[in-house]
């Protein structure tokens, strides 16, 4: 395959910010970082990230010596686009909240007013129940809150399936392309079951239910191609003369981390930011009607079921400020005690998602005159943060999927007792890779393999 340059890039288009890293494909070596912010707030107008996207491309030295790009990026956001690909409002983040009642509403409609049947028939069509963070469940919002802009849809898109178009710069809304990873946190792409194959189709009519549109009114609309793991979704510059780049399909943020750690089938990603996300690679779907664990796919072509917590890093945030603690000195104290001595923290902050408790709050348990002091609050701290996360991991063994290690990244690894004590309350192996922008190196191993390059990087973790 011709190339026209010796390195390949990854990018991280995410909520905050836009991350390009530049990447030698045959050793994974990153040799230039560019970075630039998002505008706040879970409602953004797309050209903002097309303008993080160019200012973190210079910000990394150019593209001139680029050969190929992957777009990594956040999932579930709505990108509206009219018949000439004009975006027809800002686009609805995954944590733009507004439509929670959509979902009700949906799962309501399909269990015919039951919402446990509802919530079966979702999980078993699409892997996921509806939640506000779900496509699915905006486009109802907007019907039903803006059904001029709703008349006016002539495609409907994802972040880094909109910004890889522009990077390619045909202006055609059928050149629209996108993941099996992404598209399957949209609430209308099928699961397959365990037999059935990868799973690459739209259920349109799940698609017209939320647009309350009869089905053949919705066969017009422009859903984006869903490409295959290694499928190239074209070539371009944007007229910014960069040369011809080798465009990737592109994958969802947690499939992209899953793939820039080299998940294996029967390992996790347990990430440890401001919320906690266990992902786990599996070669089969799952179907959770509870809704705890979401069947995401992943980018390589297995399986990514999903659970996430609300509360993570900042148990250990509020610990530390509870017990007057540097981080450091937290850890230290932590670890100064073999035990929580009976005091027990249940880490509920703000809610919890998983378990599904959202008006919880936290409390500590079990205090007696020997364990109220500094050091057990904290080590408590620590075990409440590491028996939540736990609880997210057993919910994904509970469908079946077997782990046997766990990759831990995220703020919260960095603390040295969280570290220490995660093997035993996880109850798995547990590996902690060196920081790194994971969710961009994925996007660029992708890349990478969809350009033709061959090196020991580029195939490891990856499905054929």
């Amino acid at each position: 395959m011709v190339r026209n340059g010796r390195y390949v890039a990854g990018v991280d288009t995410s909520t905050q910010s836009c991350k390009v890293i530049i990447v030698d494909p045959m050793t994974g070596a990153v040799v230039r970082l560019g970075k630039a912010s998002h505008p706040e707030g879970t409602e953004v107008d797309p050209q903002a990230w097309w303008d993080a996207f160019l200012l973190a491309a210079d910000d990394a030295g150019g593209l001139e010596d680029v050969a190929a790009l992957s777009v990594g990026g956040q999932q579930h956001g709505m990108v509206c686009l009219d018949a000439s690909g004009e975006v027809i409002r800002p686009a609805l983040l995954w944590n733009d909240t507004r439509s929670a009642r959509a979902a009700n509403d949906l799962i309501a409609e399909a269990g015919r007013g039951d919402p446990a049947e509802g919530a079966e028939w979702w999980a078993d069509a699409t892997g996921s129940v509806p939640v506000a963070s779900l496509t699915v469940t905006k486009l109802r919002w907007l019907v039903d809150h803006e059904p001029d802009n709703a008349a006016r849809i002539a495609a409907v898109c994802l972040p880094h399936d909109w910004l890889t178009w522009t990077i390619a710069g045909t202006g055609r809304l059928e050149d629209l392309v996108t993941d099996r990873s992404d598209a399957s946190g949209t609430g209308y792409m099928e699961r397959a079951a365990a037999d059935d194959g990868p799973g690459r189709a739209y259920r349109r009519d799940i698609l017209a239910r939320a647009l309350r549109r009869p089905e053949s009114e919705v066969e017009g609309l422009v859903l984006p191609r869903i490409l295959g793991p290694w499928e190239s979704a074209g070539r371009g510059d944007a007229g910014r003369g960069w040369g011809e780049i080798v465009l990737g399909p592109g994958c969802g943020d947690n499939a992209g981390a899953a793939l820039g750690v080299g998940l294996e089938p029967g390992e996790a990603l347990l990430s440890l930011g401001t919320s906690g996300v266990v992902a786990a690679v599996s070669d089969r779907a799952v179907a959770d009607p509870s809704g705890l664990v979401t069947g995401f796919s992943d980018a390589t072509g297995y399986w990514l079921p999903l659970a996430c917590t609300l509360n993570a890093s900042r148990i250990i945030d509020a610990m530390a400020r509870i017990v007057d603690a540097g981080y450091d000195e937290f850890d230290d104290l932590a670890l100064s005690v073999g035990d929580s001595g009976g005091l027990v923290l249940v880490p509920y902050f703000e809610g919890e998602r998983t378990p599904n408790l959202p008006d919880a709050t936290a409390e500590l348990r079990g205090m007696t005159l020997a364990n109220a002091d500094r050091a057990h609050v904290a080590r408590a701290g620590v075990e409440g943060l590491l028996t939540l996360m736990r609880g997210a991991l057993d919910a994904v063994r509970d469908l079946g999927v077997p782990l046997t290690r766990v990759r831990m990244v995220g703020g919260g690894a960095r603390s040295t007792a969280v570290r220490r004590l995660a093997p035993e309350i996880l109850g798995v192996d547990v590996e902690v890779p060196e920081p790194g922008e994971y969710v961009a190196l994925g996007a660029a191993r992708q890349a990478a393999r969809t350009a033709g390059f061959d090196s020991p990087w580029v195939g490891t973790g990856s499905a054929s």
